[in-house]
Order: structure tokens, then C-alpha cells, then sequence
């Protein structure tokens, strides 16, 4: 007999499980390769509705948005896939060293204009439909999520790039990742204190605040027609490439130069 479907779903289909299911939809959006815009589209409406189903337990418990926000990136930041120096040269034709972290941030930024201009797409044709207006902030909060998402994954390969290795388990060097995306700054590694594994109130409220101010930058392309989608590409391509300045001008010079193509081991 089959099992019923109600039964499939409790025993680990992930649609039973909203939390898990935003885990691996931000992996998927955020992994290495092209993905079709139809395919993007369909897995960002997909995440809104997870999210929305995580916000509803939210408000029912009291917890604020950004709070909620915090607790949802930490949980899935550990699924970011982050690859080592080896596999960036790679994917990336070779490349080491300055061409490599310029390549990161030109793939990265794309990612990041992408993901805007679809959620401002979508803000734009829910503003054009004022019913279906409520629908809106859940599109836009897993646009900050996965721009969040791209942005730690682009932040931690720029550390393999400049050799700045932090150490830990996967979940360690998340934590460790998410906190230096919270600050938009680079880890030292000559300071102790920058890598440190704990994930204190300062650091929480800092990715709060971090997070909040994207959604807040996202909320900005609730526009009429196309405006949305222009402006939402256009500013989270511009946030990326600051990210990515301060994040550089942080490593560089810290650490002896990063291998060549031919020094590096599988």
C-alpha cells in the first residue's frame, strides 16, 4: 500500500519542514554555474513562500523582524557551498590571484543585479495589482536573504583567494564569514579576536541591523511598471562591488602572495 501523502510529507518531504526548505533553496541559488531565469524566478518564489510561512511563526511568538531575519541567516548560512582555492581556479579558467578575485566579483555581482531585478520585477507587478500588495515583502525578503547568501559566499572565497584560511568546522567558519559580512570588512588574521568563533549579542545585533538595512534597500523598488527591476539590479550591484573593495583592500598585503596556478594541489 502507498504511503499516504499527507505521511510523506511528515516523514521528510521538505515542504513539511519550512526551515529546511530555506536552506536548500539558498544553497541551490547561491552554488557555483548559471541558472536559467525562468529557474531562478520559480526557486525565489518558492523561498518566499517558505519565508512566509517562518515570519507567520514569527509574529505569533512575539519576535521582530529583524530578529527573525538573524535566526533565519544563521541557520542556513552553514549550506552557503564555499569552495577552496583549488576548485575557485577551477571554475574560474585558471585564474589566481588579482584576475581570480576580480572574476569572483564580476560573477558575484551579477548574481546579486539578477536576484534584484527579479524581486524588483515582481515588487513592480504586485504594485501594478494593489490586492495582491501584502504578497510583496515576503518576495522581498528572500531577495535579502539570497543577496546576503551571495554576498557571504563572495566575502569567504576572497579570503581562499588572498590565503586568509579560517579553520573550524563548516558551521564555525559560517558563523565566522556571516559575522565579517554583518561588519562589510575582511578578517584580519594577525588578530585573534577577528576569528573568533563565538557568536556573541554584539555580533547578532550587528547582523540584524546589516540584514534590516538590505531589506530596507530592496524595499525601494516597490514601483510601478519596470522600475522596480532596474532599480533593484542596479543597487545591489552597486552594494556588491563596495563589498567587495573593502573586503580586498582588507587582505591584501596581510599574508605572502596567494600560489600559482601550478603550485596548487587537488
Amino acid at each position: 500500500m502507498g504511503v499516504p501523502e499527507k505521511d510523506r510529507q511528515q516523514s521528510g518531504n521538505e515542504i513539511a519542514d519550512p526551515d529546511k526548505e530555506v536552506g536548500e533553496l539558498v544553497g541551490r541559488l547561491t552554488e557555483s554555474g548559471e541558472l536559467e531565469p525562468a529557474e531562478r524566478r520559480r526557486l525565489l518564489g518558492r523561498l518566499a513562500q517558505a519565508l512566509s510561512a517562518g515570519a507567520k511563526r514569527a509574529r505569533e511568538s512575539g519576535a521582530g523582524r529583524g530578529r527573525w531575519l538573524a535566526d533565519v541567516f544563521l541557520n542556513i548560512a552553514p549550506r552557503i557551498p564555499i569552495r577552496d582555492l583549488h576548485t575557485l581556479s577551477e571554475h574560474h579558467h585558471g585564474l589566481t590571484g588579482e584576475q581570480l578575485a576580480d572574476d569572483l566579483v564580476r560573477t558575484a555581482q551579477k548574481a546579486t543585479m539578477t536576484v534584484g531585478a527579479i524581486g524588483g520585477a515582481l515588487a513592480a507587478a504586485e504594485f501594478a495589482a494593489p490586492p495582491l500588495l501584502l504578497s510583496a515583502p515576503a518576495q522581498l525578503v528572500a531577495e535579502t536573504i539570497v543577496v546576503a547568501a551571495i554576498e557571504v559566499k563572495l566575502l569567504a572565497e576572497l579570503h581562499e583567494v588572498y590565503g586568509v584560511r579560517v579553520e573550524g568546522t563548516g558551521t564555525q567558519r559560517a558563523v565566522v564569514f556571516t559575522s565579517a559580512w554583518a561588519k562589510q570588512r575582511g578578517i584580519d588574521p594577525l588578530a585573534p579576536a577577528s576569528v573568533s568563533l563565538a557568536f556573541g549579542a554584539a555580533a547578532k545585533t550587528a547582523l540584524r541591523n546589516r540584514l534590516l538595512r538590505t531589506l530596507g534597500r530592496h524595499l525601494t523598488t516597490l514601483g510601478p511598471f519596470l522600475t522596480g527591476a532596474v532599480a533593484g539590479g542596479a543597487l545591489n550591484r552597486a552594494a556588491t562591488k563596495r563589498l567587495a573593495v573593502a573586503v580586498r583592500n582588507d587582505l591584501r598585503g596581510k599574508l605572502p602572495p596567494p600560489p600559482r596556478r601550478d603550485q596548487l594541489t587537488p
